[in-house]
Order: C-alpha cells, then structure tokens, then sequence
C-alpha cells in the first residue's frame, strides 16, 4: 500500500514537469509546422487563408452545397443539360455579377431557385470559385512543391516557374533549365554562398581550437595562464564594435567583397570560446592516459592525433552545432564583407517579399529551405551534444 502511495506521489510530481516540457514542444513545433504546411500551399490559397484551413473544404464548396447541390448534385452532373464540369458553360460566368444575374433569370416561368434564396455577392463568388474549380478552369491542387521551385530559381513573375516554362514565357532572363539554380535572384545561389561561407569558417575554428586546447592543457610554456585569461576575456568583445576598423583594413588588402575575410573574421571570433571549451575538455582528461603515452615514447603530435582528437570528439561535435549555426544564420558580417553582391540565405530571404507584401508563399519555401540543413546537423550529431556541453564541468 505504501509502495502505491508513493508511486502515485511521484506521478503527480512529475506532471508540472511534463506539462511544461510539453508547453515548450508544442511554442516550437506549431510554428514550425505552420511554416512547412504554408511552404507546400498554392499562393493563391496562402494570399487567402491560414495555414490550419489547409485540410478544410475547398472555398466555395459549402455555399455550393447550400444553394446548388440540391439541383446539380455535388459533382455538378445531375442535370446533363446544364453539366457544371462544361468548362465551355462555366467560362461565361467567371465572376459573381455574371452569375448572380444568371441566377435571377426564370426558368420555364419559374424563378431559377425557386425556394431557395438568391446567395449574397460573397457566397456568389465563393460559388463562381467553386464551379471553376468543378470544370477544371481553375483548379490548384491543395499542396504544391512550386514554391520551393519558385524560391530556388528566383522566379517572381505571374503564376509558378513550371507553368511559365510550359506556357514558353522566359520571363527575368530564365532560360527554364537548371542554370536558373544560380539565378542570383533565388534562393540556390544564396545556398551555395552560404555553404561556401559556412564550411570552412567552420572546420577552421575547430581545427585551431584543437591545438590551442592541447597546448594549453598539456604543454608548458611561459605566460600559459594568462595567455589562455586573455583569450577568455576576448569572448566579451561585440563584434559589431570592430566591423569599421576591420572593414577599412580589409579594403588595404583587397579582402572586401571575398570569401577569404568572411571565413577570417568568422574565425577570429569563434576562436576565443572554442579554445575555452576544448581546453576545458582535453584538461580535464586522465593525466595518467597521456604520461604513458609519453613513456612510451610518442611525441605530443602523435598525442594529440592518437589520443586526444578521438576523446575530444563530442566537444569537437558540440562546438562544430555551435559555430556552424552561428555563421548559417549570420547576416550582418556576410551583409557588411560580402553585400548584396553575393547574397547569402539570410540576406535572400529578405528579398523574397516585396515592398507591397506580396510573395509570402516564396518566404515560408525560404525560410524552411534554410533551416533544413543545421536541423540535419543538429540532428546528426545530437548524441554529442549533451557530452559536449559539459566538457570540463566534472572533475574525476
């Protein structure tokens, strides 16, 4: 009785707990599926409704059921004299007015709905909405990949890049092949950018964080302490600070406008908290691992290659989610160095909506293109996350 009493206790402990977990979930993955659901609608639905009507009925076709269906049927076929699916017969009244004043013609002497009254103008449009569809005049499907198509090649004319390609339209200089990847309007050139951008101002971090970790953690040399102090210290410098003087010296070396600053000014920033975290990780390794290897007569390169590299392999993993994530999502160093010259992911996106709000169906395509990939590396080194961000807090 008293193990029951307790394991009910320790139920209700736990519900705050899991309620609130449960809260945090939800505040993050109902954004981001209304984000993936607008990314796949039609832009005609997404200029007209929210994300969560995607699985409602489609517009018109209720107002339809209460005014036509009771004659034409739901398909539009029970009166084969007047087939709503004739999009001959349909296309003589693409709007309201047209079919509203066809509505109020009589029939054999009879009013055209008889019981039934007239729809208001805005159910006559839904209606005239519904018909087209019905016929085939005007039927987009519920979910499209065109917007991820449009966003990649760039393509802001009427209707989608397939139909402009099908219709022969070469509209924005596109030649519809897959040059138009690069079209320096969409969003594929401003992938490539930011992948060039984000590799290597990752790898190098990384891989001058990891000597600088050994050496501060198993080499001797003077002033080793206040050396590693300094570089400590250097974490509370903003960066937007130093942007003016760094841009000036840039423009004596020609670096302005070039990848190579990007990565360097990306790597001296992210080098003073990588080396803080591989330092703290390697020296809170077992001294005795690497007084053995040394007695046996490896040299610290062979230490650090052998030994070190393998046990630092969640902090490595930790601190490559860190800083790939920060210069991904990086705007103002990439607007500042590179320009709109060679626009990155974030820099794009901005682009992707016009000064009249028009394009948000190219927007949702965007944005969900370009958190696609640091989930897919978050994802994949998830299970060293949590190692990581603990390196060096436990002693022993």
């Amino acid at each position: 009785m008293k193990l029951n009493k307790e394991r009910v206790n320790s139920f209700f402990r736990k519900i705050p707990t899991h309620f609130v977990l449960v809260f945090l979930i939800l505040i993050w993955l109902i954004p981001t599926f209304g984000l993936f659901v607008t990314s796949l609608r039609p832009f005609q639905e997404v200029n007209k409704s929210g994300w969560w009507t995607a699985l409602s009925p489609p517009r018109g076709s209720q107002e339809f059921s209460q005014s036509c269906a009771s004659c034409h049927g739901k398909d539009g076929q029970a009166l084969p004299e007047v087939d709503l699916t004739n999009p001959d017969l349909i296309g003589e009244y693409p709007r309201s007015l047209q079919l509203l004043a066809m509505l109020r013609r009589e029939v054999d002497g009879q009013p055209h709905m008889g019981d039934v009254a007239l729809p208001e103008p805005q159910a006559a449009a839904d209606i005239a909405v519904h018909l087209k569809r019905l016929s085939g005049i005007q039927a987009p499907p519920r979910f499209t990949a065109n917007n991820y198509i449009d966003a990649l090649m760039g393509y802001r004319g009427t209707g989608t890049y397939v139909e402009a390609c099908a219709s022969g339209e070469q509209a924005l200089d596109l030649n519809c092949n897959l040059s138009d990847l690069l079209n320096p309007r969409g969003m594929g050139r401003a992938l490539l950018n930011t992948l060039i951008v984000t590799i290597p101002a990752t790898i190098l971090p990384l891989l001058f964080a990891a000597f600088a970790g050994y050496a501060f953690s198993w080499l001797d040399f003077p002033g080793r302490l206040w050396l590693f102090a300094l570089l400590v210290g250097l974490q509370i410098v903003p960066l937007q600070m130093t942007l003016v003087p760094i841009s000036r010296f840039y423009a004596q070396l020609g670096l302005n406008g070039t990848f190579l600053g990007v990565w360097l000014f990306h790597t001296g920033f992210g080098m003073p908290y990588a080396i803080y975290l591989m330092r703290n990780f390697l020296g809170a390794l077992p001294r005795d691992l690497f007084e053995s290897v040394y007695l046996d007569g490896a040299s610290h390169w062979t230490a650090f290659t052998r030994l070190a590299l393998p046990l630092a392999a969640p902090a490595l993993a930790s601190l490559g989610i860190f800083q790939f994530l920060w210069v991904w999502n990086d705007l103002l160093v990439s607007l500042v160095f590179l320009g709109g010259t060679t626009p990155v992911l974030t820099y794009q996106i901005s682009n992707m909506v016009t000064s009249l709000g028009a394009g948000w169906h190219l927007l949702t395509a965007a944005a969900f293109i370009s958190f696609l990939l640091p989930m897919l590396v978050f994802f994949g080194l998830q299970r060293y996350f949590v190692r990581g961000l603990l390196a060096g807090s436990v002693k022993g």
